[in-house]
C-alpha cells in the first residue's frame, strides 16, 4: 500500500484540485497491481510547489538554475523493496501543470495524473537517459496511466 505525505507550498493548487489526499490516492489504488505494493507499507513525499520553489530546489540538488515540471529524488540510489519503505520526494510544479492548455481543470487533472506517473517510476529507478530507457519508462508510464483513467473517470 502507498501512502502519500502531501505538503502544498503554492496555494492556487486548492483552487484546481480540492481535495489533494483523497486525488493522489486514488491515482495510487488505481495503479497496476504490480505498483500498488499491497503486503509492504511504501511511503512518498509529494510537495506541490510553483516554478520559484522547483527552480531552487533544481538549482540546489542537480544545479540547474531554472524551473521544471517535475523533480523526484529517489531515497535509495538501488531499490531494494522491504516491507516498510521509503521511496522518496516528488515535487510538482503548479505553474507548468496550468499552462494555456492546461486552464480546464479535466485537463489540468489529466496532466497532473501523467506527471505523478512519471515522477513515481523515476522514485523506483527508472530513467530517460538513453533510448532504451526512455522507451522502458515509456511503456510502463502508458500502462500505468491507462490503469488509472480506467478506473478514476
Amino acid at each position: 500500500m502507498i501512502s502519500i505525505n502531501i505538503v502544498s507550498e503554492e496555494k492556487n493548487w486548492s483552487k484546481k484540485i480540492k481535495k489533494k489526499k483523497v486525488f493522489f490516492h486514488s491515482i495510487c489504488k488505481s495503479f497496476p497491481k504490480k505498483y500498488q505494493f499491497i503486503n509492504k507499507k511504501i511511503f512518498v513525499t509529494l510537495l506541490l510547489s510553483n516554478n520559484k520553489g522547483i527552480k531552487k530546489l533544481n538549482k540546489k540538488f542537480r544545479n540547474k538554475n531554472k524551473a521544471t515540471d517535475i523533480l523526484s529524488f529517489p531515497f535509495q540510489k538501488k531499490l531494494k523493496l522491504k516491507n516498510n519503505l521509503y521511496l522518496g520526494d516528488i515535487i510538482i510544479s503548479y505553474n507548468f501543470m496550468n499552462k494555456n492548455t492546461n486552464k480546464e481543470i479535466k485537463l489540468f487533472k489529466d496532466k497532473v495524473i501523467k506527471i505523478f506517473i512519471h515522477g513515481f517510476l523515476h522514485l523506483l529507478g527508472f530513467d530517460h537517459a538513453k533510448l532504451k530507457s526512455y522507451n522502458s519508462m515509456f511503456r510502463e508510464e502508458k500502462k500505468i496511466y491507462q490503469s488509472v483513467i480506467k478506473k478514476i473517470n
